[in-house]
């Protein structure tokens, strides 16, 4: 009776050290199948990137540090030191816009602005806050973060604000500040 409990145990453990091997040599194929490596696709020191429509400059953008990562599903492009942007409309008037980091989506055309986004317009118009979109498309900035917003009425704050790249339109949410009222 004690040689067939024998046998079962060395059965048994046989079974289990060759599942346990089995598995551990099937697990890390697993891991090295489901491992991607996210890297950028080229990497780029002080680039000046002067973009046109038509042989004509629609924007230049500056900016010391550029990881672009196209080579990925959803591709996008980095500026982990911030950026230096200079928009012209059809007038060839100007907007500046400086930002301490941003993210281009490619696929959907939004740059991200973060830390210390600052917009000026010629005409002296300026806003200021900590984040702030851009839809290439449709020339169009919004945010949902607080903002201060200078021109010649004054200056406001406020939390919520959408507007046009030359800052013709303007549509801002819980604002205070003094403003000039036209008569």
């Amino acid at each position: 009776m004690n040689l067939p409990k024998k046998y079962i145990l060395t059965i048994v453990t046989v079974l289990a050290v060759t599942m346990f091997f089995g598995c551990e040599s099937n697990f890390k194929e697993v891991q090295k199948s489901n491992f991607s490596e996210f890297v950028p696709g080229s990497d780029a020191d002080t680039v000046n990137i002067k973009y046109t429509d038509s042989g004509r400059i629609t924007g230049v953008l500056v900016s010391s540090k550029m990881l672009d990562y196209s080579n990925l599903d959803f591709p996008f492009t980095e500026f982990p030191k911030g950026i230096d942007v200079t928009l012209y409309d059809k007038n060839l008037k100007r907007t500046f816009i400086r930002s301490n980091y941003a993210i281009s989506y490619k696929p959907t055309g939004i740059i991200d602005l973060q830390g210390k986004v600052k917009i000026t317009s010629e005409t002296g118009q300026m806003l200021e806050t900590e984040q702030l979109y851009f839809d290439q498309k449709n020339e169009w900035f919004y945010t949902e973060r607080k903002f201060k917003l200078t021109d010649a009425k004054g200056v406001s704050y406020g939390q919520g604000i959408d507007f046009s790249k030359d800052f013709k339109v303007i549509n801002s949410q819980r604002i205070t500040g003094e403003l000039e009222a036209e008569e």
